[in-house]
């Protein structure tokens, strides 16, 4: 028994070898998964809401007057509520459906930040963003003359508080920041942010695609304007995610796409658009997607997430204990408040290579920049290997991983 098991008890009240069972390619495989950072497995009940949908009660929504088109809207707005719970948003009207996290981001940046944005206004962000929260920014300052602030991070991986609240100022229109770094797995203090941000007459952004599944979110607790998150990242589909924003900032920003679904009238000479969240949603939408993803929101919800919560904490524990003590592996993110992320390089190999070999042993690691290539520079690597959990894994798998991580080390000696 290591050090580590003895030192951290388990949370006997949750049970992720049974959870694991509800994940088809997770209990037919013995796959171990370590790689739900990128996008995480899913339970029967999603890939039988999907089904269900389209074998029972698919019809396109908001249109007919037939009784399967009506059913079909009904558990396509259901959903909306359900989200609206969720995240604890006001209202249904203030949840929009999107592909995902990313699309959610560039929506605020093509509306509310041409809007608002112009010479000379600057947008805050961290230097631990993914690129989903980086380069829509980039892009809507090139356009407007704007200027891109970045706060920095310290060599743990945790927001510099004090730096950050230095670069904000009344030209700062627009603070856009990473709810948990998908690099490090650093949770950064949102609401504190928020705080500041607000008393700068600046807007929030929160992209929110590695706290879904791991934290409860309350929007209106947080108190920020807009809040991105994805589907799949909470064990629904891909090509379903949710722009969260204040009923009063929708209302005021213009159409994103244009199209059906999003007018109210549709004149040659000129069109009228809809009240929102329609005005958001042009076009036919991934009604299948939704209803996964809405059984997705179910079974977390049951499972809990404080239960969920304490699992992963103690996980998260038990794994960097045991990975500090593998020689020559070195932990990158270290920051005093993380989740569900271990991000290391071991001296001597690529990264590319101790994942190929994991995946020799069945284990799926992630490796490469991430997506967060100037946290990789911060951190002077060019790559890491990415073990990232979720409510299916288990102190077995950790000890897996650490096991196979000695082989790695044996093969380059």
């Amino acid at each position: 028994m290591s050090s580590a098991e003895k030192l951290i008890p388990r949370d006997e009240g949750f049970d992720p070898a049974r959870v694991k069972l509800d994940f088809p390619i997770l209990k037919n495989t013995g796959l171990i998964f370590l790689d739900s950072a990128a996008s995480a497995q899913k339970p029967q009940c999603v890939i039988d809401a999907i089904a269900n949908c389209y074998s029972r009660d698919y019809a396109n929504i908001h249109r007919g007057v037939y009784e399967l088109s009506a059913r079909a809207t009904a558990n396509f707005e259901a959903v909306r509520e359900t989200t609206q719970l969720f995240i604890g948003a006001a209202e249904a009207r203030e949840i929009v459906f999107v592909r995902n996290t990313t699309e959610a981001i560039n929506l605020v940046a093509a509306t509310y930040g041409r809007q608002n944005v112009g010479r000379g206004d600057e947008v805050l962000i961290t230097e631990m963003e993914h690129h989903s929260n980086i380069v829509p920014w980039q892009m809507l300052c090139e356009e407007k003359g704007a200027v891109l602030k970045v706060a920095p991070m310290d060599d743990r991986g945790a927001l510099m508080l004090d730096e950050f609240e230095k670069l904000l100022c009344t030209r700062t229109k627009i603070v856009a920041v990473a709810h948990i770094s998908n690099a490090l797995g650093t949770v950064n203090p949102v609401k504190e942010i928020t705080r500041l941000a607000h008393a700068h007459g600046a807007v929030v952004v929160i992209d929110g695609a590695q706290a879904i599944p791991h934290h409860r979110v309350d929007v209106a607790n947080l108190d920020c304007d807009f809040y991105a998150l994805s589907g799949h990242k909470v064990f629904g589909p891909t090509g379903v995610g949710v722009l969260y924003g204040k009923a009063a900032l929708l209302e005021s920003m213009p159409p994103y796409q244009g199209g059906g679904s999003m007018i109210e009238t549709v004149r040659f000479e000129k069109s009228t658009y809809a009240d929102i969240p329609q005005r958001f949603e042009a076009g036919t939408p991934d009604i299948g997607g939704v209803a996964g993803f809405g059984a997705a929101l179910d079974y977390v919800s049951e499972l809990g997430l404080d239960s969920i919560e304490r699992h992963e904490r103690e996980l998260l524990a038990y794994a960097t204990d045991l990975l500090a003590e593998v020689p020559g592996l070195r932990l990158i993110g270290t920051a005093p408040q993380k989740a569900a992320v271990i991000s290391f390089s071991l001296e001597g190999v690529h990264p590319h290579d101790v994942g190929s070999i994991l995946d020799h042993e069945g284990i799926a690691v992630r490796t490469g920049h991430h997506c967060a290539q100037p946290v990789m520079e911060h951190f002077g690597v060019p790559a890491t290997v990415r073990a990232s959990l979720a409510l299916y894994n288990t102190r077995e798998d950790i000890d897996a991983l650490v096991r196979a991580l000695q082989t790695v080390r044996e093969l380059f000696k």
